[in-house]
């Protein structure tokens, strides 16, 4: 699925540079090497403030608990998504409320939205957590409608979607804030956990800041129970050094992905979709946005088998997401039951992700398509 050891290898040298300059200046925690990344990452997203922290989780939280979400307050989000996306919202003291996904591209469905916002809610909606699914913006035009119709707050999980556009304009600077991580498996990596904060606002960014650093505002001063979520020197050191790459990288995945479509559509395996039948169905992007391929995820009727097929041939794979949120065993409470949301479920069961790194050949893209011919003929 994914040759880390590809990336490393050109970036050898100068990885071990930065991290040894953090050990001789000693600045393991924030420093320098931290607000030198968070310069280059807000002038290259084009905000006005990203705030390094300790992971993708922790950004989510520090997003709505900046923004002012908490107990009283419900959130609608994406049943089918990473846990991250909810769990952030309950360890903010916030309810979490769930509407359906486009089954085209995935991501949360406004017009889903709408229905939840029309109905009657036991707790008030405060905000809207889209996620920018796979790589690909959540339809941005039609949640910033609805967060002005319904006056709520609008914020990012851009965990997967670095430099992902919608309209022009990256994700990010879309809404009041947006979280991002660098888990090693994500476009722009780390060496480990760490996340990002970004906002255009700077009352904002100062309680970010202030959240992540046990809400001190000056030292030994808390204002308000934040948490140690804080970057580490390294991770802003090696994150520095990979932003500078993370264009080309991007762009390489974008081929990878069209290089795919070619190959797929060649070997007349492609379905128009959004249900497979029998062949697979592609992603696609959406026309206005720019899609960062953070996963080529493919859709089946055979999904359990086709991996089985594929592992024999040591051909990786993997599903992202096998069981929806609402179907989590540590959710039961929130009181959703199987046939709450037909599209989660049924993506959860046909969706499955192929190999997708800057650095994939296309003799390998060509086994993979290969091998699928060969398991639905």
């Amino acid at each position: 699925m994914l040759d880390l050891q590809r990336q490393y290898r050109p970036l050898h040298q100068e990885l071990l540079d930065a991290v040894a300059h953090v050990l001789e200046t000693q600045q393991f925690i924030l420093g320098e090497p931290v607000a030198d990344f968070e310069r280059a990452a807000a002038a290259q997203l084009g905000v006005t403030h990203a705030l390094g922290c300790s992971s993708g989780t922790d950004a989510l939280w520090l997003a709505l608990a900046a923004a002012g979400v908490g107990p009283g307050h419900a959130v609608i989000t994406t049943p089918f998504s990473f846990f991250a996306s909810i769990s952030a919202i309950l360890r903010a003291g916030a309810t979490p409320v769930l509407a359906d996904i486009d089954p085209a591209t995935l991501n949360l469905d406004p017009l889903a939205v709408q229905a939840v916002l029309n109905a009657p809610q036991t707790t008030p909606v405060r905000a809207i957590l889209p996620v920018h699914l796979y790589g690909q913006c959540a339809d941005w035009t039609s949640f910033s409608c609805l967060g002005k119709e319904h006056g709520l707050i609008l914020i990012e999980d851009a965990a997967q979607a670095w430099s992902v556009e919608w309209g022009g304009q990256k994700a990010g600077g879309l809404g009041s804030l947006a979280a991002f991580s660098f888990y090693p498996t994500k476009n722009l990596s780390a060496a480990g956990e760490a996340g990002l904060v970004t906002t255009n606002s700077g009352e904002l960014a100062e309680r970010v800041r202030m959240l992540r650093n046990h809400g001190m505002s000056r030292r030994y001063h808390h204002d308000e129970i934040g948490w140690n979520a804080r970057m580490d020197g390294i991770q802003g050191a090696i994150l520095n050094v990979k932003l500078k790459y993370i264009d080309g990288w991007n762009q390489a995945r974008r081929t990878i992905a069209e290089k795919y479509h070619a190959l797929f559509a060649a070997a007349g395996l492609a379905e128009p979709g959004p249900y497979p039948i029998h062949g697979i169905v592609l992603p696609q992007e959406v026309p206005g946005s720019r899609h960062v391929w953070h996963q080529y995820v493919i859709r089946t009727a055979r999904r359990d088998q086709l991996r089985e097929f594929l592992t024999a041939r040591n051909i990786g794979s993997e599903i992202y997401y096998p069981v929806p949120l609402h179907l989590q065993a540590a959710l039961k409470n929130l009181g959703y039951a199987e046939g709450s949301f037909p599209q989660a479920e049924r993506a959860a069961r046909e969706v499955l992700a192929l190999p997708i790194f800057p650095e994939l050949r296309e003799d390998e893209q060509q086994t993979v398509v290969t091998a699928i011919a060969e398991f639905l003929s």
